[in-house]
């Protein structure tokens, strides 16, 4: 049975804390490799929510640690190389207290319980540094962020002091591409006051070493100054919309009850769902029944060898591309050449060292979902496409308790033939990318938005009820009239129709959507602009 991973940073830091404690006590080679396993399973936690500062302090410290890891005759480490981590602990430890007060875990799922006066989003601010010749491509970035709820504050490469709310973004906008002295002091300042937040700089040259050069004072991503508006508009609104991942699967094949065990206990620390068999022979039934992102392959087994069950899994094409990684104390090189070239991707020897092994295994996963991605995103708007969508709607149903709530609403931009034919399928995308970011912006993490077709988007919504679901997608609606769209003439704006359907008035995904589909048409049929809930079916 699967130890349970920590969830809540609290948690994790206990771990983290509690192995380094029992180490600098005891001085053991096994303590030092638990420590290790919490250090790096903090960094991945704040990779996934996108806080790059405290991400950078975490792998520094992650270095450090393996550096010093060796084997069993190598421990205990020296009493200045224990007072070394502990300083970098200490300053991981308080950036995390200074960055505690935007909360860590704002942006993981809002509870279901949810006041009939909805606050969806918390403040989120984003910081503009500009030069003053660029004022005016910073109010247009600015602008454009506010519609989309955003709380800006715009200030001079000079300015102190800084803003009293922490940063979920900060933008550099420079003069020119010709990178400056006092712009990196300045980069690397704000990175030290603002450890959690993501750094963007705009406008640097297509070359290594400028590039190297932000990324050393603390910038996190560049951003062409072609199409620039759009390029931040995605980068800063990936930031809020961190789906919901489903946990990474392993399927470990593998007749070593210990070795098992510690397969499964290293990647539970890292929040990986494991299955085992010890028999290959049940290998096809459980790739059926589990659909693992991975499998964990062991050389020498009974009845069939690693390299015989990886064959047969390549011949089925649903399991073409599926990551497979051989976990053997196999050390000749000719055999681990085979093993590869008959459709394995990587070769592990034990003993294993866990942190390789965890982060060996979650850069296939990563790959692999990566690769999935296309098949089920819209290419324009990266929103669930229509058939994901559907699937993911049944998920959600699925998820729903009998007395539970789910609500969906089917949205579409109006008069959207008259765009198209008016100012040309160019703008006609722009509006449709614009309601899929406004969407992004102003719906919580784990709820589902999909584009369902053409001009035509579905939302679905956990916990809510239909009254609070319309009112939410009606002030959407409004924002949306309000929002600009440039066009070389000048700028357009237009507006969206919308229907709400609730579990359990309709309880299976086809009817929820066939419902909040009508109530949609009937909102067109009543003038447009508006948001229309389905009605039982016994009414009129």
């Amino acid at each position: 049975m699967n130890r349970q991973a920590p969830n809540s940073l609290e948690e994790r830091l206990h771990v983290l804390q509690t192995h380094w404690d029992n180490y600098v006590a005891q001085g053991q080679f096994n303590e030092f490799i638990e420590f290790a396993v919490a250090v790096n399973s903090l960094a991945e936690y704040f990779n996934v929510l996108r806080l790059s500062g405290l991400v950078r302090l975490c792998e520094g410290l992650e270095n450090a640690v393996l550096a010093k890891l060796g084997d069993q005759t190598s421990h205990p480490i020296a009493q200045q190389d224990v007072l070394s981590l502990q300083r970098q602990i200490d300053t991981l430890l308080g950036s995390i207290a200074h960055s505690r007060t935007q909360n860590v875990d704002q942006r993981t799922p809002e509870p279901s319980a949810i006041a009939d006066e909805i606050d969806w989003i918390k403040p989120r601010s984003v910081w503009i540094v500009s030069a003053a010749a660029k004022r005016a491509v910073a109010d247009a970035i600015s602008s454009q962020l506010r519609f989309f709820g955003f709380d800006i504050h715009e200030l001079c490469w000079n300015e102190t002091p800084l803003p009293d709310s922490t940063a979920l973004a900060v933008l550099f906008i420079p003069a020119d591409d010709r990178i400056q002295p006092e712009e990196l002091t300045r980069i690397a300042d704000i990175r030290a006051c603002c450890p959690a937040s993501q750094l963007l700089y705009l406008g640097a040259q297509s070359a290594i070493e400028p590039i190297v050069s932000l990324m050393r004072a603390g910038i996190d991503v560049t951003v062409p100054a072609e199409g620039q508006t759009a390029n931040v508009l995605n980068g800063i609104l990936d930031l809020v919309k961190i789906n919901e991942q489903e946990k990474y699967r392993v399927l470990i094949v593998e007749d070593s009850r210990v070795a098992v065990a510690l397969i499964e206990r290293t990647l539970a620390q890292h929040d990986m769902d494991t299955r085992a068999i010890n028999d290959p022979g049940n290998l096809l039934e459980m790739l059926e029944s589990y659909h693992p992102d991975l499998v964990l392959m062991d050389m020498y087994m009974p009845r069939f060898n690693g390299i015989e069950a990886t064959r047969v899994i390549r011949q089925m094409p649903a399991y073409s591309s599926l990551p497979i990684v051989y976990l053997s104390a196999e050390s000749d090189v000719g055999m681990q050449v085979e093993a590869l070239r008959l459709g394995g991707d990587q070769f592990i020897i034990k003993p294993f060292n866990p942190v390789l092994l965890a982060a060996i295994i979650k850069a296939k996963i990563e790959r692999f979902r990566e690769a999935q991605r296309a098949s089920r995103l819209d290419g324009l708007t990266g929103l669930l496409n229509h058939s994901t969508a559907k699937q993911r709607l049944r998920a959600l149903l699925g998820q729903t308790p009998p007395h539970g709530q789910l609500t969906v609403a089917m949205i579409d931009i109006d008069h959207f033939k008259a765009i198209n034919d008016t100012y040309g399928h160019p703008i006609g995308d722009q509006v449709i990318r614009r309601l899929a970011w406004l969407l992004k912006g102003r719906l919580r993490s784990h709820d589902m938005i999909g584009r369902y077709g053409g001009e035509e988007f579905i939302v679905a919504l956990p916990g809510i009820s239909p009254e609070q679901a319309t009112a939410v997608i009606d002030r959407i609606r409004s924002d949306f009239c309000a929002l600009p769209h440039p066009h070389p003439g000048g700028v357009l704006r237009t507006s969206f129709s919308a229907g709400v359907a609730s579990f359990p008035l309709a309880r299976t995904a086809a009817t929820l959507t066939e419902a909040a589909d009508a109530a949609m048409l009937q909102a067109k049929r009543l003038g447009r602009n508006r948001v229309e809930q389905a009605r039982p079916p016994h009414t009129d």
